[in-house]
């Protein structure tokens, strides 16, 4: 593939970095203040529909992703319930457990997820790649110094509960992503692909919402209503869209995809960066700078043997 598709797609998987990190920092804000992880997951996702919908509209391209959606509806409703409902749910929920920073740390297990996942998905050993899955250990070995340098300051079962759902999570993502990539064969453009599995999602999340009010007798906040609302169009609209858009420019070179989904990386320092603005932390232990500086290292060695 050409060197300036990738590259663009490189651009557009950092700028998706950057928007998803406010993700786990205003999911870390809504459990610090009470809000219920289930409204903070949902809601995201209410708030992406009209906006998506809204964008299908205008390229009139709704009428295509419902016929598609018509005559693959198991289909439809399985991987997006997998991509948007078995990812984000559990990733907020892990945000009651961690620091927004170390979430966003061990999110990036999804690196390795995806490349574990390729020849299962692709039904073909030649898309498993060795030098990519070598330099994702990498990234592994900088997520267990990090998590390590919590073990003082956090219950060893609470961080290992928070991590399983974070890695559940980070295989959910790629998955639900790529199976769906698969389905449209290149039939639908982006955006009706975020709007399908939005909608096809929906079942998912109303039955957490059910179980909200009648179970846990939950309903959300004010505040939690508005930060939903950044969420949804920082993280849900314009960094989904653009990550979805940099994983379909290269969906035919599965190396490359590899490349981009590693520019997720980013959402670490970003994470970082802005959790010490906003909720005042301190900076992280050595140990934890340590850690991160590995993770992002296998990043660009896993970008390098992409290329």
């Amino acid at each position: 593939m050409k060197f300036q598709e990738l590259r663009k797609a490189m651009v557009l998987g950092t700028l998706a970095a950057f928007f998803f990190a406010f993700t786990f920092l205003l999911n870390k804000l809504m459990a610090a203040s009470g809000g219920h992880w289930i409204w903070s997951s949902s809601l995201r996702f209410y708030w992406m529909l009209p906006f998506f919908l809204v964008i299908v509209l205008i390229r009139k391209n709704l009428l295509p992703l419902l016929a598609h959606i018509k005559a693959n509806l198991l289909a439809w409703v399985i991987w997006s319930t997998v991509g948007f409902g078995l990812f984000y749910a559990p990733l907020t929920y892990s945000a009651s457990f961690s620091p927004s920073w170390l979430v966003a740390s061990t999110w990036q297990f999804t690196i390795i997820a995806g490349v574990l996942l390729a020849p299962f998905i692709y039904k073909n050993r030649a898309y498993f790649s060795i030098g990519n899955f070598l330099f994702s250990l990498i990234i592994l070995l900088g997520i267990i110094i990090m998590q390590l340098s919590q073990v003082a300051t956090i219950n060893t079962k609470t961080l290992m509960f928070g991590s399983s759902l974070i890695i559940f999570a980070a295989f959910c993502y790629p998955l639900g992503n790529r199976k769906t990539i698969l389905m449209i064969k290149g039939e639908l453009d982006v955006y009706q692909r975020i709007l399908g599995m939005i909608i096809c999602s929906l079942p998912f999340w109303l039955i957490l919402n059910l179980y909200a009010i009648l179970v846990e007798k939950s309903l959300p906040t004010a505040e939690q209503i508005q930060q939903t609302f950044i969420v949804g169009l920082f993280s849900g609209v314009i960094a989904t869209s653009l990550f979805f858009y940099a994983t379909q420019l290269v969906s035919h070179n599965h190396k490359a995809l590899a490349c981009v989904e590693s520019t997720q990386s980013g959402e670490v320092i970003f994470t970082l960066i802005g959790e010490m603005i906003i909720l005042h932390i301190a900076l992280p232990s050595l140990y934890a700078l340590i850690g991160m500086a590995i993770i992002i290292i296998g990043m660009i060695l896993s970008s390098l043997c992409s290329k």
